[in-house]
């Protein structure tokens, strides 16, 4: 027979007693059955019944097989029980009730004692607090009074009011500023701050009331406002009107003096004042008025010095500084240095595709032009076309001026030439070299393809001193194969091409002379062991080529060396030397 599965029952009594209705709180309702109830259900359903009841009524769980008996026990006890003990077991369960109550209530007392006594310390502080904020005040009315008083009495001086509300601030800080005693502060020193400043001139004396203002800004500190009004309404006029009246754009220094002595204490609202409404307007009118031709003053030192100040609104006068500069320039000779000293200055400000375009149109022509006309002579050398053009190496472009100075070397490389062939004195031939060294600027010194240029000169006259045939360097074709497809690329001379040819030792030296400045040259007709004597600086070399070794004389003897100890030997004579 199938079973249904055991069901936990809660049995609950068969119906309320009747003197259990008195004084018992509703709950809230819920759909309760009896167990009589429950039988007669399941029975109705047809169901077999496992006769297993869990009875929570109690203290303690009992389980039961049967419902018949289930309220017997109860039924018992009811029968049992007297009115007195059921009289009694209400009046308990209502002192169990009035006790949790009193519980309740007590706890309630205790946290209300807690935070009334939290309020009382509160109130206590706040008492204290206030009482002493009185008297503080009391103390800064008593010293507000006093100061009217002077006023009114026309006694009242600036030390005496500065001193006696350092006084306040130092004793009463929080109190000074709660109060805002700074702009009471403010108000008597506005009348006597203006009558320091009357009449006074910012660009004749900036250091005039300068301590006087020092210490408002720092009585004022904090309260950035009333030291900005203090400024605008007492100082700030006179600086209006001499700015106005007697700055001159060209001659900055009076107000760049004023303002960089008064840096610390002339607010900003009032710095961009001045700048916006004073000297822009009168550097624009100077610009305007501006004539390249005529001026005596360079530009730039009356436009350069308010760069700090006023950065990218200097940007408005630069296209008419341009355009004036540019119309000049049309009718303009390299001879004329002027116009270097007039534009170099510009070379940072202007935007660099400004200052490209300036350098293409009207300075390199010019300068090719110069170099195409200059003459290499040894005999009789007229260097100042070469000095017009070197002037501008810091100005002009790397790889623009390496196009002009390809027109020299090409022309010294053939004068070389003709001078090695007729069989000159070397030591001339070497002061020659090194004077012309010596003329080149740094900055195209240390540039690869001017290395390359003075390394072709060096090995024609390494050639001739050996005795060997000058080969011709081919000026033209030389440059183009080597230099002119690695500017094409973006590359620098001596990056490719020739750089990537395998090089003997003798050239490896000789490149690394030249990159330590020391010449590299056969001493002519001297020779050790069948071997070429040659020069490194002022120490006596030989090459092994045949076992790729390098010696140098050392005292009396010939000694292995590396080209890094063959420098070293060089600096420790010249330091002998010396």
């Amino acid at each position: 027979m199938h079973k249904e599965p055991i069901e936990e029952i809660k049995v609950f009594p068969q119906k309320e007693k009747t003197w259990l209705k008195q004084g018992v709180l509703k709950k809230k309702e819920k759909e309760y059955i009896t167990a009589e109830e429950l039988l007669i259900k399941k029975q109705e359903q047809g169901l077999d019944v496992v006769e297993k009841v869990f009875d929570r009524r109690g203290p303690q769980v009992r389980v039961m097989t049967s419902l018949e008996n289930l309220n017997a026990e109860e039924k018992q006890e009811e029968e049992k029980s007297s009115p007195i003990q059921h009289n009694i077991r209400l009046i308990v369960a209502w002192a169990k009730l009035d006790m949790k109550k009193i519980m309740w209530d007590l706890r309630k007392e205790r946290e209300t004692i807690v935070t009334l006594q939290k309020e009382k310390e509160k109130l206590k502080d706040d008492a204290t607090r206030q009482k002493k904020q009185l008297g503080s005040m009391e103390e800064m009315v008593y010293v507000v009074e006093r100061l009217t008083k002077e006023s009114l009495l026309g006694t009242l001086t600036l030390e005496s009011v500065s001193m006696s509300f350092e006084d306040l601030q130092r004793q009463y800080l929080d109190e000074y500023k709660l109060f805002g005693l700074a702009i009471i502060a403010s108000s008597f020193a506005l009348p006597l701050l203006s009558r320091v400043f009357q009449g006074w001139d910012p660009l004749q004396n900036p250091l005039h009331g300068l301590n006087v203002m020092s210490v408002w800004k720092d009585l004022l500190k904090g309260n950035e406002i009333s030291y900005t009004q203090l400024f605008m309404e007492a100082v700030f006029p006179a600086v209006r009107i001499s700015a106005t009246n007697t700055m001159q754009a060209r001659d900055p220094q009076p107000l760049l003096c004023f303002l960089d002595s008064w840096e610390q204490l002339v607010p900003h609202s009032a710095l961009q004042t001045i700048l916006d409404n004073i000297v822009m307007p009168k550097l624009a009118s100077a610009v305007d008025s501006w004539d390249p031709r005529r001026e005596t003053i360079p530009i730039h030192s009356w436009v350069h010095p308010w760069l700090p100040l006023l950065g990218q609104k200097l940007q408005t006068l630069h296209h008419t500084i341009r355009n004036r500069l540019e119309n000049v320039l049309h009718s303009w000779h390299p001879i004329d240095m002027s116009a270097y000293y007039i534009l170099s200055p510009w070379k940072t400000v202007f935007d660099p595709t400004s200052w490209k375009q300036t350098m293409v149109r009207y300075i390199i022509p010019k300068l090719l032009a110069v170099m195409h006309e200059f003459q290499v002579n040894p005999a009789d050398q007229k260097l100042d076309q070469f000095y017009w053009v070197r002037t501008w190496a810091s100005a002009i472009p790397t790889h623009h001026m390496l196009r002009i100075m390809d027109v020299c070397f090409n022309k010294w490389l053939q004068v070389l030439y003709q001078w090695l062939y007729s069989k000159p004195d070397f030591q001339q031939v070497i002061n020659w070299y090194l004077g012309w060294k010596d003329l080149i600027p740094p900055q195209l010194l240390s540039n690869e393809h001017v290395r390359y240029w003075l390394n072709i000169g060096l090995n024609m006259m390494n050639q001739a001193a050996e005795g060997l045939e000058v080969v011709h360097p081919g000026f033209r074709e030389n440059i183009k194969t080597h230099s002119e497809p690695q500017a094409a690329k973006g590359q620098q001379p001596g990056s490719g091409g020739v750089g990537t040819v395998d090089m003997s030792l003798k050239e490896l030296i000789g490149v690394y002379a030249q990159d330590n400045d020391l010449l590299f040259m056969p001493i002519v007709g001297r020779m050790k062991d069948g071997h070429q004597v040659f020069r490194f600086g002022n120490i006596s070399v030989i090459i092994d080529s045949l076992n790729q070794k390098l010696f140098a004389q050392t005292e009396h003897r010939w000694s292995l060396v590396t080209l890094e100890q063959l420098v070293n030997l060089d600096k420790g004579w010249v330091l002998r030397r010396g």
